[in-house]
């Protein structure tokens, strides 16, 4: 029976551990992502505010998190992260159309694949820049749900 439960007891260390690694790599995430958007001057329109209010949004639910680790701040937590994959696609998509606006600007007579084939080699907007919010949301989930206080009931 004691050996059992220091069995369980390894293991309960070993999730927290990767716990912490996981929070360490998203809030170093999300530090290096707003510096880039930040220099980049990610904010000249409406659209581009998404991400940043979103990791404003993260490091604040975080900071709550840390310091109370309850029910509402998982809850809070789980919103904002699901929102940040939610970020990650529309970017995709908001990205893809300023290209592809830009690529037909240069030629309005462009093929269907051949601006296809533009876009997805185009570095500016970058195409898949947004997928950083997406792999920064599902660290957030994978944080949230490998907590082992989490239950179906805390998200109702």
């Amino acid at each position: 029976m004691d050996a059992q439960r220091s069995v369980d007891g390894a293991g309960a260390d070993r999730t927290e551990l990767l716990r912490r690694w996981i929070l360490g790599v998203l809030v170093l995430g999300l530090l290096g992502t707003v510096t880039e958007l930040v220099l980049l001057g990610h904010y000249e329109q409406p659209l581009q505010f998404v991400p940043l209010v979103l990791i404003a949004a993260a490091i604040a639910v975080l900071a709550w998190e840390f310091r109370l680790h309850d029910a509402a701040s998982r809850r809070a937590l789980l919103i904002v992260m699901a929102l940040f994959v939610l970020a990650g696609f529309a970017g995709f998509v908001a990205h893809f159309v300023g290209s592809a606006e830009y690529q037909l600007e240069l030629n309005p007579e462009m093929g269907m694949w051949e601006l296809v084939e533009k876009v997805l080699r185009a570095k500016a907007p970058p195409l898949l820049a947004p997928g950083m919010m997406l792999q920064l949301g599902l660290l957030g989930l994978a944080y949230v749900f490998s907590d082992p206080r989490f239950r179906r009931s805390d998200v109702k």
